[in-house]
């Protein structure tokens, strides 16, 4: 058989369950340690707590284990035979909860996709959970984190009233990470203003695109922030498929958390280009993602020069994840977290130094160990901005449960 004519049998979903690529965080109830699932993309609003033997079984759900395979790895593993009829019931609570790839899924996000771009506007999806729902309560949030002992001084920035170019601001929980937000936000609050914010995201949920662009405005407390029309319907025309999976904008936090400090500080009208996107250091080595993420910055950065109009990227996302729930064997210790920190302000010199390919390098070497989440945003904005510096504000972690697990942040801008 010629290789045109060659062909490969689809394994049957039903034996060879795929799970969704879903979050999990361990928790502890009395003396039982569990795990719980739940999806990022914000496709399904399920949660589901499993005992470890279950989540073991999870695991396995990738496509290329069949059910009976799964039995024999946990017989191995527990020492126990593994019940058909617990599988199955299994199996079945995770597809009607729309955890797992199939025809389902599938139908879901179609009609999710057709909702969403029937909105007239992107709603806060997280006001009232995050941060506050009430405009007049929400500006004195903000207000709150620039002058709480954790936020910056009132001293006058060295860059006061110069353009500036970009800021690196955290996506993490604003109640907890907001004096680190104001650390980056104070420096455009006494820069001059650009006339747009290109505001690029970690898609905490995964792209299949690398970028996901939507042209929808965005609701906060504080009203609405219009999208840049010129410049969404320049990529547009030149590179449809980065708007694909616009959906992702629905439930993804990055862009979301930024809005609020623009709205109190930014005095003049403004827009933004939402994009999010998600693509890793070592990714970059495979060539077809390296000339998909190329593609994208040339048409974007022609996208903003045929505008004319002034322009700051911000880069939203945090740096390393280390613990359990995020994949290491055990809880972070002072001395490991001390340790990522010194990695992580090393890592931050090329960003500084605006060498995009110095930064995918470093992490590259470590084999991107701790999991660098903004990584594809710091990355996009070293390569679209023309900067003379940036410089480290502030950096701070956040604990992410009850087994330390911990998220580290940095804010940052570039003149």
């Amino acid at each position: 058989m010629s290789p045109a004519m060659s062909f490969s049998v689809a394994k049957d979903s039903t034996q060879y369950p795929v799970l969704r690529n879903l979050q999990f965080s361990p928790i502890q109830q009395g003396e039982d340690q569990l795990i719980v699932l739940w999806d990022p993309s914000g496709l399904s609003k399920e949660k589901l707590v499993l005992p470890l033997n279950f989540f073991f079984i999870v695991q396995h759900f990738d496509g290329e284990h069949s059910l009976q395979e799964i039995g024999t790895l946990y017989l191995k593993r527990f020492g126990e035979f593994l019940l058909p009829s617990k599988v199955e019931q299994l199996v079945s609570d995770l597809e009607q909860k729309l955890f797992l790839e199939g025809a389902r899924t599938e139908a879901a996000w179609q009609q999710a996709q057709v909702d969403y771009r029937q909105r007239p506007t992107r709603p806060a999806a997280f006001a009232g959970r995050s941060y506050e729902a009430d405009g007049a309560k929400l500006r004195k949030q903000i207000d709150g984190f620039f002058t709480s002992g954790e936020g910056p001084d009132f001293k006058p920035s060295e860059n006061r009233d110069k353009l500036i170019k970009g800021l690196v601001a955290p996506t993490y929980d604003l109640k907890q990470a907001g004096s680190v937000y104001a650390w980056g936000y104070k420096e455009l609050q006494e820069a001059q203003r650009p006339d747009v914010y290109v505001i690029i995201g970690t898609a905490h949920a995964g792209l299949e695109t690398l970028f996901a662009v939507t042209d929808k405005d965005f609701e906060t407390p504080l009203g609405v922030v219009p999208v840049d029309q010129p410049i969404v319907k320049g990529l547009k025309a030149a590179a449809l498929e980065f708007f694909e999976e616009d959906i992702v904008h629905q439930s993804e936090h990055a862009i979301e958390f930024q809005l609020p400090f623009l709205q109190t500080i930014v005095g003049k009208p403004f827009t933004i280009v939402p994009i999010l996107s998600s693509f890793s250091a070592l990714s970059l080595n495979d060539p077809a993602v390296r000339s998909s993420v190329d593609r994208f910055l040339d048409v974007l950065r022609e996208a903003i020069a045929t505008s004319r109009k002034t322009v700051c990227v911000i880069a939203a996302g945090e740096l390393a994840h280390l613990g359990l729930r995020y994949g290491d064997s055990a809880p972070p210790t002072d001395f490991s977290f001390h340790r990522s920190m010194q990695r992580d302000l090393e890592m931050l010199k090329p960003v500084e130094e605006l060498k995009p390919e110095e930064f995918a390098g470093f992490i590259q070497k470590e084999n991107d160990q701790r999991r660098i989440s903004g990584f594809s945003p710091i990355y996009s904005l070293l390569r679209l901005i023309q900067a003379e510096k940036g410089q480290v504000l502030r950096y701070d972690r956040g604990i992410t449960d009850q087994y330390n697990s911990t998220v580290t942040y940095a804010s940052m801008a570039f003149f």
